[in-house]
């Protein structure tokens, strides 16, 4: 058996961090992918569909760190589903990704300082991603 599931997308806001009173750490956020079509008029559509994402441990770690609004990112995990209750006592379901891995896919600025001048400056980092290695 398998339950495996695989996303990019982006982030709709900012991970949400909850320290438990274990000290575990729990990060949780919507990630919206997209799927393009052409309908019957041969026009293009876009659908979203919203996944809810939770990451544990040092997963939300990584999150809390280097995810915000917006970010494209990379999920891998498995399908889970739960009930609770709401605060009206109403049984809920909820359908969630718990990340297994999650790697940002923004560009990250490299900042370098020169000690003899004190200015700094920023470049993109170098795409070795045809390199053959």
């Amino acid at each position: 058996m398998v339950n495996k599931v695989i996303l990019i997308g982006n982030l709709g806001k900012d991970p949400e961090i909850r320290t438990l009173e274990s000290g575990s750490k729990v990060a949780s956020f919507t990630l919206a992918t997209n799927e393009s079509y052409k309908d019957k008029n041969n026009e293009w559509q876009t659908n979203t569909e919203w996944h809810n994402i939770v990451a544990w441990s040092y997963l939300a770690d990584k999150a809390e760190r280097e995810l915000k609004k917006g970010s494209s990112v990379f999920v891998e995990g498995k399908l889970t589903y739960r009930k609770y209750n709401d605060k009206n006592g109403v049984e809920k379901y909820i359908t969630e990704i718990v990340a297994s891995s999650l790697n940002s896919l923004d560009k990250k600025e490299r900042i370098s300082i020169n000690p003899s001048d004190q200015s700094v400056s920023a470049e993109a980092p170098v795409d070795n991603s045809d390199m053959p290695f």
